[in-house]
């Protein structure tokens, strides 16, 4: 099984596309909430090098920080869809 990590945050609809889809394909994730003021994001940093989310991890395929909703959707499509 995907061993996803998707850093988020509340209220943020980029979000909630990459969520709606991970759902659809039934996938199971690990949901790290990021802090609303972009100062405070410093794990997001880390793992992505910018302070933007949605941000996907996918240690199983090497993606080590993905930003950017309609790529993760894709690349979630691509890699997990039937």
């Amino acid at each position: 099984m995907a061993n996803l990590e998707l850093y988020e945050l509340e209220g943020c609809p980029y979000c909630a596309k990459v969520k709606t889809k991970l759902d659809e394909l039934d996938l199971d994730y690990e949901s790290h909430m990021v802090p609303r003021s972009h100062s405070e994001r410093t794990e997001v940093e880390e793992v992505s090098g910018q302070t933007g989310v949605p941000v996907l991890v996918d240690p199983e395929n090497d993606v080590e920080g993905m930003p950017e909703s309609d790529d993760i959707v894709e690349y979630l499509e691509a890699e997990y869809g039937s």
